[in-house]
């Protein structure tokens, strides 16, 4: 009888505790499991760009593009990309460097036309665009830093687009959907800053409670149908 009162506290009080998240957990995890994972990427939005040839013979060598530019790469890729061919530079301390293959120098600021035509090439879909800003913060939920062009599409999933200022590129895919996602996400991982850290202390007691929660319901399951079965097999006896 100890051990099935203590059981019985144990549950009712801890399962008090930590219910509202275990909701969380599991509501969290039915819409996460529910939408698809290509949805809240936003690829059945996306047209994958499609590079041309280098003309590797008209561009200069990466040692001139290298004096040019004024950096000390370790490291360097050349691609194509919407505005032309660049150079990225890493140097061996700081923040790569990205210039245009034909120039060395950093391209011209890109205009909001430029942005909204990079962004409909980059869209799969029939939507007019709704807006192309210039933000110089990149914000918390394209996990970028820096500026970046945003371009909003009027589409059922109100899809943005963010683009590299200096080549076009687009950096990544955001929607309403995303952000539904990021949300609940949130809440299953009960980081609500932004959702990066999935094992501090708080999540690791809370677990920990909860399983408490499931050792408890099994000793008082037991415990019940332990004295279900005595109480069957003694009316037996009694017939």
């Amino acid at each position: 009888m100890k051990v099935l009162k203590l059981s019985t506290q144990l549950h009712k009080w801890i399962a008090l505790v930590v219910g509202l998240q275990v909701l969380f957990w599991v509501g969290g995890g039915l819409v996460m499991t529910a939408i698809p994972i290509e949805t809240v990427r936003g690829e059945h939005r996306a047209v994958e760009f499609q590079p041309g040839p280098l003309a590797l013979a008209a561009l200069p060598g990466p040692e001139e593009i290298a004096r040019r530019a004024g950096v000390m790469p370790v490291r360097a890729e050349l691609r194509t990309t919407p505005r032309g061919p660049v150079w990225t530079l890493t140097p061996a301390a700081g923040e790569p460097v990205t210039v245009s293959a034909a120039t060395g120098r950093p391209f011209g600021p890109m205009s909001a036309g430029e942005a909204s035509e990079f962004a409909r090439r980059a869209y799969r879909g029939e939507a007019d665009i709704t807006e192309a800003v210039l933000l110089t913060t990149a914000p918390e939920e394209t996990g970028r830093t820096g500026p970046l062009w945003r371009v909003d599409f009027a589409d059922r999933e109100k899809t943005s687009l963010y683009l590299s200022p200096d080549t076009g590129e687009v950096v990544t895919r955001r929607s309403g959907v995303w952000r539904i996602f990021d949300f609940f996400w949130r809440l299953h991982v009960m980081d609500w800053n932004d959702g990066e850290d999935f094992n501090h202390p708080l999540i690791i007691i809370t677990t920990a409670l909860t399983l408490s929660i499931v050792v408890s319901g099994f000793i008082l399951l037991w415990i019940r149908i332990s004295r279900d079965v005595k109480i069957a097999r003694a009316t037996r006896r009694t017939r």
